[in-house]
């Protein structure tokens, strides 16, 4: 096999390696092969590895939703998800990925919800979720608001990259990044 050929096999594993979970939710350690080949390959994707890193660190998680989240859906809810910073907060994306613009009729719908905890600490806080987003590395900012607080909306972004978002509601408040595709 070429060495080109070897890599590209390493970087599958490599990749396939960071997404393996165990039942509770925690990393799996890798096996001493997966931490040979992730050795090797680390050379060869650090630059990529560390920009995706450095410009949006809100990962997109694709195992079961919390239990307070999942109302509303049967069985094994599985559904790309972020959690907010503070893990109060998920963005529920029933469009993933999420892109700027999408030409074939779908769109960006999100499903926001907040752990009940955090719904209503101040009565006289507005219910409204503000979401105050910024995209990376620019001074763009925009702001976009559900109406009656977290729950259901599409949020549609005027330029592709990761948007750093401020998010607010009934007196509480979060920060998250999405990503929008081209």
């Amino acid at each position: 096999m070429s060495a080109w050929g070897r890599l590209m096999l390493a970087s599958s594993v490599v990749l396939l390696a960071g997404c393996t979970t165990t039942a509770s939710g925690g990393s799996s350690a890798p096996t001493s092969a997966e931490a040979t080949t992730a050795s090797a390959v680390t050379t060869a994707s650090a630059t990529t590895t560390a920009s995706a890193a450095a410009g949006c660190g809100s990962r997109v998680e694709t195992g079961s939703l919390p239990d307070w989240a999942d109302a509303g859906f049967h069985g094994d809810a599985r559904m790309p998800h972020v959690f907010g910073a503070t893990g109060d907060i998920v963005a529920v994306l029933f469009a993933h990925p999420l892109r700027q613009d999408r030409k074939d009729g779908s769109n960006n719908k999100i499903l926001w919800v907040a752990q009940a905890s955090t719904t209503s600490p101040d009565p006289t806080a507005p219910a409204t979720l503000v979401i105050t987003a910024t995209l990376d590395g620019t001074d763009t900012r925009v702001t976009r608001e559900v109406a009656g607080g977290p729950g259901p909306s599409i949020i549609d972004m005027p330029q592709a990259g990761c948007w750093h978002l401020d998010l607010r509601w009934s007196g509480h408040t979060d920060t998250m990044d999405l990503v929008y595709a081209p």
